[in-house]
C-alpha cells in the first residue's frame, strides 16, 4: 500500500482559504450572536439591546460596528421628539440569511442541552404558529441524514503544499 493511498482525503486539501474559519471571524466572537439574537427578535435600538443582554457599552459598540462593516447590520436613522438623531439596526439581507443557523443553533441547544422547564424561546411561523425547525435537503430533494453528507473538494480548494 503506497503512502498516497494511506492519507485520509481531507488531509490533501490546504484548509488557508476555508469558510469555516472566514464565517468565525465574524460570528465566532463572545456577544456577536447574542447581539444578533435581540436583533431576530425586534430589538432594533442601543439602549434596548444593551438593557437585555446586559453587553458592556463599548463591546455592544464594537460589536454592532463589525456587524455593520461585515454587511448583517445597517444603521437607519430615526428621532424622538426633542431628542437628538439616533439609529436602529436592523438585518441585512445577509443578516435575514442568518435565520437558519439562528435556528438551528437554537434547536440544537434545546435538544442537547435541555432545561426541565422546557425551552425558553420557540421559533414559530407567523402565519400557522406551528414550530419551525431546521431540515437539510440536496439538490435532488432528499433528506439526508448527517452521516450520508460528504464534504469535497470545491471549485476554489487547493491542494496542501507537501512537507
Amino acid at each position: 500500500m503506497s503512502e498516497q493511498e494511506t492519507v485520509p482525503e481531507a488531509l490533501r486539501w490546504s484548509t488557508a482559504n476555508c469558510t469555516i474559519s472566514r464565517t468565525m471571524e465574524i460570528l465566532g466572537e463572545k456577544w456577536t450572536f447574542h447581539v444578533l439574537r435581540e436583533v431576530f427578535v425586534g430589538l432594533r435600538r442601543f439602549e434596548d439591546i444593551r438593557a437585555r443582554t446586559e453587553i458592556p457599552r463599548q463591546v455592544l459598540t464594537d460589536r454592532l460596528a463589525r456587524l455593520i462593516d461585515r454587511g448583517l447590520l445597517r444603521r437607519v436613522p430615526y428621532r424622538l421628539p426633542g431628542q437628538r438623531e439616533r439609529y436602529e439596526y436592523r438585518l441585512t439581507q445577509a443578516g435575514l440569511d442568518l435565520y437558519p443557523v439562528m435556528v438551528a443553533l437554537v434547536q440544537w441547544g434545546d435538544e442537547y442541552l435541555p432545561l426541565d422547564g422546557g425551552p425558553p424561546l420557540v421559533a414559530r411561523h407567523r402565519d400557522c404558529g406551528e414550530q419551525v425547525t431546521v431540515t437539510m435537503h440536496c439538490a435532488a430533494g432528499h433528506d439526508p441524514e448527517p452521516r450520508e453528507i460528504a464534504f469535497t473538494p470545491g471549485p476554489s480548494a487547493q491542494l496542501r503544499a507537501v512537507d
